[in-house]
């Protein structure tokens, strides 16, 4: 299962990234693909046009949800990973991959490799 980030999902909606390469990849091969409530709500806030938000949503019919054990993870590498500025949401997203032990997509590993040690799986 592979959970996709935000900006993975905004980076694949671009014509000849990787990321659009990988997302065709995945869906040919059958590939169980996921995005957590936290991913989602920040790619609506957009800009996204019309049929770039109805592309997403059939692709993603289902989000998976943040449950209270997501949050207290969330917390837990939050406070583990040096109270990092602006790192909440990043936490939330971890904290949902890892519950669904989902391998984590993302346009920018920068911002989730401190929670690998932790145990994030990313791609």
């Amino acid at each position: 299962m592979l959970h996709l980030d935000t900006n993975f999902l905004i980076l694949a909606l671009q014509h000849d990234t990787p990321q659009e390469t990988l997302l065709r990849g995945w869906i040919e091969a059958g590939e169980t693909l996921s995005v957590s409530t936290v991913a989602w709500a920040e790619f609506l806030c957009g800009p996204l046009d019309a049929n770039d938000r109805a592309l997403m949503r059939a692709l993603f019919p289902m989000v998976e949800p943040l449950l209270p054990s997501d949050a207290e993870q969330a917390a837990e590498l939050f406070n583990a990973t040096g109270r990092r500025s602006r790192s909440l949401a990043d936490c939330l997203i971890a904290a949902v991959a890892m519950r669904c032990g989902a391998q984590l997509a993302t346009g920018n590993r920068a911002d989730f490799h401190p929670f690998v040690s932790h145990g994030l799986n990313l791609i």
